[in-house]
């Protein structure tokens, strides 16, 4: 009987067939293979489930069905998942290299609660356009994400058993609720930072209406987690950081 999985990769998609397959192939050169990849798929009516059986990645997980959207799809897939550790690999997303699933089974080993690292932004192409505006805290704690999502949801590797459902009641930063939920259950002095670029995060073009919306419940989740005077206080350096990168 083989043994149970380290790490579950977990990837949601939808008529990704264009982006998967840089995905999967960013699977298929890790040199760390005790691994398992969950994919979940919302009933697409692309060629992305055959691109997904080709691939024929071990340990592979395929559930094709309708969802309530991303984040029921994600709760499927961590209801499947058997691996100590969980971490979500998107359509279009990869790994920095083909070690960096190595990297993360390496502090697995020992014991680490979460572990994370930061991330570059490529576009469809694959080519690089620079790092993430946000950088990964040399020590990660309950406040840090009080100044934003410092970690990218994709960059963020934590044990299974930190992990609960994500709330369906946000709809577009149900992941800044979840990543803040998992470090709230960690130990203190347990979450290790690999000091490396992990994951290249494809950048999704997200229409303004959804950014606006997603601020919106970003500023609600750090108001409950983090309370009113913390939240406003941090949005006037958001808005600083914002103008200073041209983005206001």
């Amino acid at each position: 009987m083989a043994p149970e999985p380290l790490i579950s990769v977990i990837t949601v998609t939808y008529n990704a067939e264009n982006e998967i397959s840089a995905t999967l192939g960013s699977l298929k050169e890790q040199t760390f293979t005790g691994f398992e990849h969950i994919v979940v798929d919302g009933a697409s009516t692309d060629a992305t489930l055959s691109r997904v059986r080709d691939a024929a990645i071990p340990r592979s997980v395929i559930l094709s069905e309708p969802d309530k959207g991303l984040y029921d799809a994600m709760n499927k897939g961590l209801r499947l998942a058997k691996g100590k550790y969980v971490i979500f690999l998107n359509a279009g997303d990869t790994f920095h290299n083909p070690e960096t699933l190595q990297r993360y089974a390496d502090a697995g080993m020992k014991d680490y609660d979460i572990i994370y690292g930061d991330t570059c932004i490529i576009d469809n192409t694959g080519n690089i356009i620079g790092r993430r505006h946000l950088n990964a805290p040399a020590h990660l704690d309950f406040k840090s994400f009080s100044k934003g999502m410092l970690v990218c949801h994709q960059a963020f590797m934590v044990k299974k058993s930190l992990t609960q459902d994500y709330d369906l009641n946000y709809r577009f930063s149900a992941d800044f609720d979840w990543c803040i939920n998992c470090i709230k259950k960690s130990r203190q002095q347990n979450c290790l930072n690999l000091n490396e670029v992990t994951i290249k995060f494809l950048e999704a073009g997200m229409s303004d209406k959804n950014k606006f919306r997603s601020l919106q419940e970003r500023f609600r989740i750090m108001n409950r987690h983090y309370g009113l005077p913390t939240t406003l206080l941090n949005h006037f350096s958001f808005i600083f950081r914002a103008l200073k990168r041209g983005k206001v």
